[in-house]
This record gives C-alpha cells, sequence and structure tokens, in this order.
C-alpha cells in the first residue's frame, strides 16, 4: 500500500487543501510537492488569501490527491488523504523549498515569483488511502520514533492500520 501512495504523490502535482478558519471548512485547489522523504507537503499561496488566514490561527490541514483522472472506472480511483500541520518554514529552508516547487510547477513560474508569496509547509501526520469505495489503508506518521513500523490493528471495515517511525513513507 505505500508503494501505492507513494506513487500517487510522486505523478501528483496537485491536491485539494482543505483548511478551517471561524469554524468554517474552506478548498482550494493547489500545486504541491513533497519532501524526498514524504513527510512534509509544500504548497504556495499569497498572504491575502483565506487559506493562509486560516492556516495562520489553526494550523490543521488535509490534502486530498487522487487517480480519478487516470481510472477509466471511477470505482477502481485511489484517494489518498494525508492530514497533518502546517508548521512555518525557517528562513533559511525557504529558498530551496521555493526552488523545489518550482521544479515541481514549471508553469506556475510567474506565480511562484511574487513578492507577497507565502511558503504552507504541512508536517504529515496520518495518510488514508482509498482503493475503490471499500478498501481502505491508514497510516499513521509519528515523529520521535515511538512507533515500530509495523501493522497494528486491521478493523472489520477493511482498513489496515500501520505505523512509522522517523524513517519517512516507505515500503
Amino acid at each position: 500500500m505505500l508503494e501505492i501512495i507513494n506513487d500517487l504523490m510522486r505523478k501528483k502535482d496537485f491536491c485539494v487543501l482543505a483548511t478551517v478558519g471561524d469554524g468554517r471548512p474552506h478548498c482550494s485547489l493547489m500545486g504541491f510537492a513533497a519532501d524526498d522523504d514524504r513527510r512534509r507537503i509544500y504548497m504556495a499561496t499569497l498572504a491575502d488569501t483565506q487559506k493562509w488566514r486560516n492556516l495562520s490561527s489553526n494550523p490543521q490541514a488535509s490534502l486530498l490527491i487522487d487517480s480519478r483522472d487516470e481510472a477509466g472506472d471511477r470505482a477502481a480511483a485511489a484517494a489518498l488523504t494525508v492530514s497533518g500541520r502546517h508548521e512555518p518554514l525557517s528562513a533559511s529552508e525557504a529558498p530551496a523549498v521555493l526552488d523545489r516547487l518550482r521544479a515541481r510547477l514549471p508553469h506556475l513560474a510567474a506565480f511562484l515569483s511574487l513578492p507577497a508569496l507565502e511558503i504552507i509547509n504541512i508536517r504529515v501526520k496520518s495518510l488514508l488511502l482509498l482503493q475503490g469505495p471499500t478498501d481502505a489503508y491508514y497510516h499513521e506518521v509519528r515523529n520521535g520514533g515511538e512507533a515500530s513500523g509495523k501493522t497494528v490493528t486491521s478493523s472489520p471495515k477493511n482498513t489496515v492500520k500501520k505505523t512509522l517511525d522517523d524513517g519517512g513513507v516507505s515500503a
């Protein structure tokens, strides 16, 4: 299952970002890039957007990355829900992340050069992969090495739960 998750995150360069502000959800179609171990997902926005205001007041976020554009049969589409938390980048991290975004999203080169640009940095906390309408795989990403990296539970709803330590998202 982690191979499918990694494949979606490698092949796709857009997602739907969900944030919450003032008790109301807000969704945005976004271009994204992930770091090499897919523990952080980067996006860019302008400082005066609803999504940025939401993340500034409530850093919890969710993203949807899916394969519906590839699936001949929509019932066979894969959908990956990424849950995480926005963490501001340091001034020293920002240039490399911006370079990563420019390399992954060359069609957004002009946008990524705007002076009022803010970088969204989502630290991944969990992944939920749905394959078709019934098969689900849950993967919790933990920091600090508390997790063993093995399957810890299986539910009657066809969900497999897995946790990983700081080693990234890998099979």
